[in-house]
């Protein structure tokens, strides 16, 4: 009797067939294109060009895979790309298994180079310096706001934000001790906050103690009894370590922002599609005029530039002074975002172009 799936599969096999001699001349298509950037010297990962080909292949999906599955094929064609026209390194904050290193194989791929760095102003550092090519640094979470120490790291730096990530955050709890008996919890100081009505509930005798990372507070309730972690399930599983439960996190909708630094700009995508970031100073004005602070903001309110985030933090320079960090539409080469960028210099002691970017959706 004949299989009824033979003949389908046969039809399957002859699809793959087609699909990897086409996969392959894309990348060798990739792989000139590479050769040219690098005789003219122009960057190997281009984010708006990345932006405008997942838009691509999305408009032509008709399905029956949803836009989401085939978006992430085609970054990891982009990621293999990549790999041969250039390798690239992507510094992150370590060790292995942490949320930023998820969000950095989700923005490359798995196929460039990733190195963990144990403190977000060492990968400012090593981007600066060469030793990686690009960046992956948190810089705000759903639940509990801004990283500090991100945004602290851009006032000394020349570096620029080139992209974006936001990446769901569920957190478990990791332990080889059970529920009952757990007396101290380790984690990242935000992988705690956020997580902080269910120990209340479910541990209230036990001790939070912050730790470098999620990972490493993985490493320690290994090795430590009556010791647990908050972190990523994936970090569970590499450290051999069994979660307890699952989904801990206050918010079901917790999701963390991250951003790609680089030393080059990256350029505008257009169609409205552009996020500009920017450090602001208004220095003695902002003592001098109760007014300040609307006054900074109506250059862009004039031109139609909608305003998405304004944070404040002190400049460490004298008490009372701060800088705001802004995030706006558009690109920095807009007409309109030059025109209020200008008009903000005449009054302002610092504007400080942070970067322009994809504008992507959590």
């Amino acid at each position: 009797m004949s299989d009824p799936l033979q003949p389908i599969r046969e039809k399957i096999d002859a699809h793959d067939k087609q699909l990897v001699a086409l996969l392959n001349s894309r990348l060798a298509l990739a792989a000139e294109i590479g050769r040219l950037k690098r005789d003219s010297g122009g960057q190997i990962y281009v984010p708006e060009r990345e932006d405008a080909v997942l838009r691509k292949v999305a408009a032509l999906n008709q399905g029956p895979i949803k836009n989401e599955a085939l978006q992430a094929i085609y970054r990891e064609v982009m990621s293999a790309a990549i790999a041969l026209e250039k390798p690239l390194l992507i510094a992150y904050l370590g060790p292995g298994a942490t949320y930023t290193h998820a969000a950095a194989i989700k923005k490359f791929g798995a196929s460039v180079d990733y190195s963990a760095i144990a403190t977000i102003a060492d990968i400012f550092t090593a981007v600066e310096k060469g030793e990686a090519d690009y960046g992956i640094i948190p810089i705000e979470n759903s639940t509990e706001g801004s990283v500090r120490e991100a945004l602290d790291s851009f006032v000394e730096s020349d570096l620029k934000v080139v992209a974006q990530i936001y990446l769901p955050i569920n957190h478990v709890l990791i332990s080889g001790t059970p529920l009952e008996k757990i007396d101290t919890v380790y984690s990242k100081d935000q992988a705690l906050a956020q997580c902080r009505h269910w120990l209340q509930r479910h541990l209230p005798q036990a001790q939070l103690v912050a730790t470098a990372s999620t990972a490493k507070a993985v490493e320690i309730a290994k090795n430590t009894p009556g010791a647990a972690a908050v972190a990523a399930e994936l970090a569970a599983q590499l450290q051999g370590v069994p979660v307890i439960a699952r989904g801990i996190q206050d918010k079901s909708d917790n999701t963390t922002r991250f951003f790609v630094i680089g030393k080059k700009a990256s350029g505008p995508v257009g169609e409205g599609r552009d996020m500009t970031s920017l450090l602001i100073s208004l220095g003695d004005e902002a003592a001098a005029h109760s007014g300040s602070l609307l006054k900074m903001l109506l250059p862009f309110g004039e031109r139609g530039i909608n305003l998405s985030k304004i944070e404040s933090r002190p400049s460490k320079k004298r008490s009372w002074d701060y800088f705001f960090f802004v995030d706006v539409t558009g690109h920095h080469d807009d007409a309109a975002m030059k025109e209020a960028i200008s008009e903000l210099k005449k009054f302002c002691p610092m504007v400080k172009w942070l970067g322009s970017y994809p504008a992507v959706t959590p």
